[in-house]
């Protein structure tokens, strides 16, 4: 249920309707625009008499929310989120360059990156130090001493990182990562979201491979109903009956989900596509579709890749990208 407050309420007015409110042992979620306060009703609404919190002096209007998902909800929250990961804003208006390889192999090969992207433009550094793979026999990553070297790229060039976690157990690992990823295998362990919740760090979440956008956006509630509200979405391509590429990009969820929820969007070509020749193409795609950002999988030499070096672009090919980026941006301003 959500509330929408007059223009010109007072603190004190507003103070003693959430008092009212809690004291029905509901939670409150305030969200304060430009035009209106609106109240998002959290818990047990039914106890709730619409006609009498309709009728009050402050309250414009009362309606209830049907969708299932309320914290992730722009009806609960009209104005675009803006996440702060590590002094980088994402959402609203800005937006973010995500680049780094799929997987952290050596200090030299972070650092050389990092340092590329940072120069072509991109704002975040990404890079994998654990690794979900569908063969055990795969390169698993370099898990902790992984996120070490993350974190010397980081000294070395300023940049954010951002790393994928895969269990409860190494968050600790992960204190001084600036965005937590949690991939699309993980996008319903809600053991893991519901700990996410609990750190009030960015949070990544990626949609699965088979996920609706309703179940991406009840994942992201799991998170934000332990107090964490720093989550960006990520679209990355879901499973279809296609072949030639390696998901299918679901361009069309970056407008759905920016009507339906406040929360920034970013895309993932590389996962998406599975093809280094493709990704520059679905990530101007993207950006015309109203990104907040995009995220790419970079190397300094893709042939050589540990993980993923055919969706991997080189230096120079990122470069190229960003500048392409950068003009389809300003094209649609």
């Amino acid at each position: 249920m959500i509330a929408v407050l007059k223009r010109g309420t007072t603190k004190q007015q507003l103070d003693h309707l959430l008092s009212w409110l809690k004291n029905m042992s509901l939670d409150v979620h305030v969200s304060e625009g430009q035009e209106f306060t609106v109240l998002g009703l959290i818990g047990d609404t039914s106890r709730v008499d619409m006609e009498l919190l309709g009728s009050l002096e402050i309250v414009e209007s009362v309606k209830r929310v049907s969708e299932p998902f309320k914290q992730a909800n722009r009806k609960f929250h009209p104005n675009d989120s803006i996440i702060d990961a590590g002094g980088v804003k994402i959402g609203s208006g800005y937006f973010a360059m995500i680049a780094g390889p799929c997987s952290v192999e050596t200090e030299e090969q972070i650092i050389a990156v990092a340092q590329s992207v940072k120069e072509s433009g991109a704002q975040i550094l990404r890079g994998g130090a654990f690794k979900p793979r569908t063969s055990p026999y795969a390169f698993q990553g370099l898990k902790g001493e992984g996120i070490r070297l993350l974190l010397e790229a980081k000294k070395a060039t300023g940049l954010p990182i951002i790393t994928e976690i895969m269990n409860i157990r190494s968050l600790d690992l992960f204190e001084d990562v600036d965005i937590i990823q949690v991939g699309a295998r993980n996008m319903q362990n809600f053991d893991l979201l519901q700990e996410l919740g609990k750190t009030h760090k960015p949070i990544l979440l990626k949609r699965g491979l088979a996920n609706t956008l309703q179940e991406l956006l009840m994942s992201a509630e799991y998170i934000m109903s332990e107090g964490n509200e720093n989550i960006i979405l990520c679209e990355r391509g879901i499973r279809t009956y296609e072949t030639y590429t390696r998901n299918t990009l679901d361009l069309s969820a970056v407008p759905v989900l920016h009507e339906l929820t406040h929360l920034p969007v970013v895309v993932d070509p590389s996962h998406a596509t599975g093809r280094a020749s493709l990704v520059p193409s679905m990530a101007v795609a993207a950006a015309a579709a109203g990104a907040d950002g995009i995220m790419v999988e970079v190397h300094n030499n893709p042939a050589c890749a540990l993980c993923d070096g055919a969706q991997s672009l080189n230096l120079e090919q990122f470069a190229q990208l960003q500048q392409a980026v950068e003009r389809v941006r300003e094209a649609i301003k």
